[in-house]
């Protein structure tokens, strides 16, 4: 994660493990002793740093993500809603993302100069100028205007780079031939108070799933992102990282949807972030 403000909250995640198949994922039984070995086992640095180089190698990529939040209901136990994000990138100035959701749809689009993010629905769109990078057009975006992708660990330019200088924890748990429908590794880490259950393909070094819960979040609500239709190394269509219709549409300030946010303000656990599944507002 990029180790910014707009990433460092103040609500942390817990893994939530429900793996029984591994030894390793096992809890000891009561009164047993505590775990041992290193805190950063060698085995899941060793894929973290693999997948970040897969993707960090691939000038081009695009991929689905499906990401679940959990939401409290009037009448207690959470329900879910979820995005469906359709994401193609060209690095290092180039991104896409398409999301439809439990809620009105999003476009989401940055051509290394311009950034816009557009409501079909009400036919809406906010413009700005942007940085030169997709890290730094992220960050902005998210400071500016709260818009923020679940799914954002994936595409930074380095993965493991970004969560490396805080990583506190990483074991490994086992393997799973069920997610994604390849043979995963199931990994654990925590960086900078986030903890985080991830399954990233043996052979493909690609993540097909993340899980997390914040720790202080009294409720236990979990959030899920799923990965599917991995391409890398694909050359994207001319008109990719643009539209028409959007660039058309009437526009509305490019700012955050709550009056006056505090700087580093994070989406509130359980909530639909600003861009997944939200319409602009108008002042």
């Amino acid at each position: 994660m990029i180790q910014t403000t707009w990433r460092r909250r103040s609500l942390w995640l817990v893994l939530s493990v429900l793996v029984a198949a591994s030894a390793n994922a096992q809890a000891p039984p009561a009164g047993g002793p505590a775990p041992t070995g290193p805190a950063l086992e060698p085995k899941a640095i060793e894929i973290l740093k693999a997948s970040s180089a897969r993707l960090a190698a691939a000038r081009t990529l695009s991929f689905t993500a499906v990401a679940g939040y959990e939401s409290p209901s009037l009448r207690g136990p959470a329900l879910l809603y979820t995005t469906r994000s359709l994401v193609t990138l060209q690095r290092p100035d180039k991104l896409r993302v398409i999301t439809p959701g439990d809620g009105p749809a999003s476009e989401f689009y940055y051509d290394g100069k311009t950034v816009m993010a557009y409501t079909p629905s009400a036919n809406l769109v906010a413009v700005a100028n942007a940085p030169s990078t997709i890290d730094a057009t992220l960050e902005a975006a998210y400071k500016t205007a709260g818009i923020y992708f679940p799914f954002t660990d994936a595409i930074v330019a380095d993965p493991y780079g970004d969560i490396a200088p805080g990583l506190e924890l990483a074991f490994y748990i086992g393997q799973s031939s069920v997610v994604g429908g390849v043979k995963t590794d199931m990994i654990a880490y925590a960086s900078d108070g986030v903890f985080v259950q991830m399954w990233i393909g043996a052979d493909d070094k690609l993540p097909r799933m993340a899980r997390a819960v914040f720790r202080k979040d009294p409720q236990r609500l979990r959030h899920t992102v799923e990965f599917s239709d991995w391409k890398l190394g694909v050359a994207a269509p001319g008109g990719t990282f643009a539209s028409a219709r959007a660039a058309a549409a009437k526009r509305i300030p490019f700012e955050h949807p709550d009056p006056s946010p505090p700087a580093d303000a994070a989406p509130a656990p359980g909530t639909l972030p600003a861009g997944q599944g939200e319409e602009p507002k108008t002042k």
